[in-house]
Order: C-alpha cells, then sequence, then structure tokens
C-alpha cells in the first residue's frame, strides 16, 4: 500500500470481503501501476499518463481528453481490460489535482457495457442534480438515480479512498469516500445486470492509485 489511506484500508478489510448476501468475493483485478498501465483504455489515451508520485508509481489524468461522448457523460474514462462483473466491490485512492471551484470532481464508472451504455458515481464539491450524484447513462444523457447523498465531497489536495459496492440482484449500489462503514450515496437500480469497470474524471484532472476489484466474472 502506498498512501496512508490504502494502509488503513488494508487494516480494517484485508481479512475478509463480503458481498450483500454474504459471500466472499474474489479478487479479480488490482493495480498499483508499478509496471505501468497497460491493462488500462483511455477514451483518449492521450490526456492519461503515468507519473512518480512521493509513494511510487499513479495513474494521472493530466490534462482535458478530446473524447465527446454519444451523450452527456463523464468525458474523461479510462476502463480497466478484463472486468466484466456482475456483483462487485471496486476501491482505489484518488487526488483531485484542481482548483477548488463548486464542481471539484472525480468520477468511478461501473456497468459499463457500451459508451452509451453505464453507470457511474460523480463525487462533486457541492451537491446538485448533477453533481455528487449516481447516475445512468441509458442511450440518453445522464441520468440521476441517488436515493441518498451528502451536501458535497470534501475534496482537498490530499489522497483519498473510494469504493463502489454493486449488487445487481437486489439493485444496490452503495458508494462510500474514506470511511468504509457507511455510504456517502445509495441507489437501488436493476438496469445493467454487469460491465466494465473505471476511473476518470468528468472534465477536471486528478491521479488514481492502488485499484482493486473483488466481484464475479460474467
Amino acid at each position: 500500500m502506498k498512501h496512508l489511506t490504502s494502509l488503513l484500508t488494508a487494516f480494517l478489510f484485508a481479512s475478509l470481503t463480503f458481498s450483500a448476501v454474504g459471500a466472499e468475493l474474489p479478487l479479480v483485478f488490482e493495480d498499483d501501476f508499478e509496471k505501468g498501465a497497460d491493462r488500462w483504455k483511455p477514451t483518449d489515451p492521450a490526456a492519461w499518463k503515468l507519473i512518480d508520485s512521493k509513494a511510487g508509481k499513479a495513474f494521472s489524468l493530466f490534462q482535458q481528453s478530446k473524447y465527446k461522448p454519444v451523450h452527456r457523460s463523464p468525458f474523461n474514462i479510462a476502463l480497466a481490460d478484463g472486468t466484466e462483473v456482475t456483483e462487485f466491490k471496486l476501491e482505489a485512492d484518488v487526488l483531485s489535482t484542481v482548483r477548488e471551484y463548486p464542481h471539484r470532481s472525480m468520477v468511478m464508472v461501473f456497468g459499463y457495457q457500451d459508451p452509451s451504455h453505464f453507470y457511474y458515481v460523480h463525487f462533486g464539491k457541492k451537491t446538485d442534480d448533477h453533481a455528487n450524484q449516481i447516475f445512468i447513462v441509458n442511450d440518453a444523457p445522464r441520468t440521476k438515480i441517488s436515493t441518498k447523498t451528502t451536501p458535497g465531497t470534501d475534496w482537498d489536495d490530499q489522497w483519498h479512498h473510494v469504493k463502489v459496492e454493486r449488487n445487481p440482484t437486489t439493485g444496490d449500489i452503495k458508494i462510500f469516500f474514506d470511511n468504509m462503514h457507511e455510504p456517502v450515496m445509495t441507489a437501488v437500480d436493476k438496469t445493467f445486470a454487469w460491465g466494465k469497470v473505471g476511473l476518470g474524471a468528468f472534465d477536471d484532472l486528478g491521479d488514481w492509485d492502488n485499484v482493486k476489484l473483488w466481484g464475479v466474472k460474467k
């Protein structure tokens, strides 16, 4: 583990990883970028690069993407190869690298089937109908599906630990930020029962590290 948040998470959760129905999920993907980022497919490769952080390598979304999505949705996405999963838990460390402003944000993508069909969570500094929510892109501009959120995500210039939990049988989606016990956002939706996972931002910049995915392969 290369960041303090990862060490804390490892201490709390390394012994057992359980799904919403109580069965242990296997680790199916992990990447700390120490050997590169060859297993990632960005929507715009020119916007991403491998960097040296204080604790090792990280995958950096360092400039705005020229990718233009079919429907209103994140411009900056890097998908992880071979991560078509049904039930899963996805964890990562993230650092926002932009100036402070009301919509400072990063996103995690899941249930990704193609550019017009996927879910994502938007960790936004200030909540509104288009920020700090869980969204679905279903052959139309992104639509909020959150049943719970917070006034906003407390971004600063430090690394943070984030997690997405998904149970397609019940439709439950739970999102965590730093506190891995209490979700900051929830939703219930059964539209997409499987898909790839990914990382990125809607239109901001930031770095990612220590990605782990536990789940059931499709």
